[in-house]
């Protein structure tokens, strides 16, 4: 039997990342956790009110990430988390050197109408151009796959799982 790897599920808000989390995690039948959860309440106000997580915000919510993902290696598992830069994604391999992401990439309208749609989430649309001035894509050395969010939560979902297929496996 294959370990299966601990996946964390990146891109900018508005990519479908708390959608397509759980719908990968029971494909693989692995835990998912929700990365906002990991959020402490001041960075929550922060975006709320509009405005951006600085990168000392955002170090004790990639560690909390980090460690529930070192806490998985071995087991799988799959966490949303934005990760939109190179250092972030570093400081989360540091915690659990295993892991790899499933960069959720689409065109900024399609995430901003799917944004605009969403209800009782605390980002607002006006810190998408933020993320997306932020993010910078996986790097060829990076353990990962990036996946076009057109289409269904399904369809999404499916391409991520047969694009970790041609990772390679986990090493214990």
């Amino acid at each position: 039997m294959n370990t299966p790897h601990v996946v964390v599920i990146m891109g900018v808000a508005g990519t479908g990342k708390t959608t397509i989390g759980p719908l990968l995690a029971a494909r693989l039948d692995v835990p998912y956790a929700e990365g906002d959860d990991f959020h402490p309440p001041a960075n929550i106000e922060k975006m709320t009110a509009g405005t951006p997580l600085t990168d000392d915000d955002r170090r004790p919510w990639l560690d909390a990430i980090g460690e529930w993902a070192h806490g998985r290696a071995g087991h799988g598992g799959v966490v949303s988390c934005s990760a939109l830069k190179r250092s972030y994604r570093d400081r989360l391999r540091a915690a659990a050197p295993g892991v790899v992401f499933v960069h959720l990439t689409g065109d900024r309208a399609l995430v901003e109408d799917r944004m605009s749609h969403r209800q009782g989430h605390f980002m607002p649309t006006a810190l998408l151009d933020s993320q997306f001035a932020t993010l910078q894509p996986l790097e060829p050395d990076e353990a990962g796959v990036a996946v076009d969010v057109a289409g269904s939560p399904e369809e999404i979902t499916e391409r991520a799982a047969t694009a970790l297929e041609t990772l390679p496996g986990p090493t214990p």
